[in-house]
């Protein structure tokens, strides 16, 4: 029973990191009903980023690494958005996936140039190690509960955004009826480059704390991307908190399908997933319409 107990509490603390990841995917989409094929491979892009500024600068803590980061994965995004992505975007859904799936081409492989494909990982200290006893024998992670705090923390912080400040009323009217928005005289193209923007502050923040969790390499990416879109399904689309609830529904599907089986993990959240997806094609929080 202790191991099982500790086996849910582990998939909490690893879906969090789902949630963490997917959160800007989630947000993207029910912005601008973008599809992003390459969302995991920015969150690879802001990892190397990050090990790269940890040689130039020379500072030990990876989680330093935000300062510089995030303001450049904010002006990165919003770049995309308004040089690449919003004129692509349109009733066909299919010209911004390609899009994307070309981005994510291009990042793998420059990646793969800069940095060669062998593995990577960031090393976050002695938090790493670090535990935090509880009753009964069992032990929390120092470092899975700072990212399930941060996760809260920042899909906290993007939901008041969108429902408590004037950009947020404004992002929300553009994502419920683009035509009428733009007559009332919101300048959408700059909107959606603010919405691609925060979403790659998300992408900063998933990078460094993946980056310290497990190693890395310039092909990661789809396989990140596989677990947040799993993530943002099963929670609902478009729904923050539904997302940071379905990364953890996932993760606690793989700690039970590793309890059982080794083998079985990945694919317990897969059928999870694809349970979800056959009862609650919406999710199971889908974001209430305005």
């Amino acid at each position: 029973m202790k191991a099982f107990l500790d086996s849910i509490l582990s998939g909490v603390l690893l879906g969090s990191l789902y949630g963490l990841f997917a959160s800007g995917l989630s947000l993207v989409f029910g912005v601008m009903r973008l599809v992003n094929v390459a969302h995991g491979d920015f969150i690879v892009l802001a990892a190397f980023l990050a090990l790269a500024f940890l040689h130039i600068t020379g500072i030990a803590s990876p989680f330093l690494m935000l300062v510089i980061l995030i303001p450049l994965m904010f002006v990165l995004g919003y770049l995309l958005q308004r040089g690449v992505l919003n004129p692509a975007l349109g009733p066909d859904i299919l010209r911004p996936v390609l899009i994307t799936f070309g981005l994510s081409v291009i990042v793998q492989n420059g990646l793969q140039q800069a940095f060669s494909a062998d593995s990577q990982k960031l090393q976050g200290g002695r938090i790493e190690t670090a535990s935090i006893p509880l009753p009964d024998g069992l032990a929390i992670g120092t470092f899975p509960l700072l990212t399930l705090v941060v996760a809260v923390a920042l899909i906290g912080l993007l939901q008041w955004i969108l429902y408590r400040t004037k950009l947020g009323r404004a992002l929300r009217a553009t994502s419920d009826d683009l035509s009428t928005a733009g007559l009332m005289g919101v300048n959408t193209p700059h909107l959606f480059g603010i919405a691609a923007g925060l979403a790659m502050v998300t992408v900063a923040v998933a990078g460094v704390f993946t980056g310290i969790r497990a190693s890395f390499d310039a092909s990661a990416g789809p396989a990140w991307l596989i677990f947040a879109f799993e993530a943002v399904i099963i929670g609902g689309l478009g729904s923050l908190w539904g997302t940071l609830a379905g990364g953890i529904i996932l993760g606690i599907a793989q700690a039970i399908g590793a309890y059982l089986s080794p083998a079985w993990q990945m694919l317990a959240g897969h059928v999870v997933f694809l349970i979800a997806l056959m009862f609650f094609p919406r999710g199971l929080f889908p974001r209430r319409s305005e």
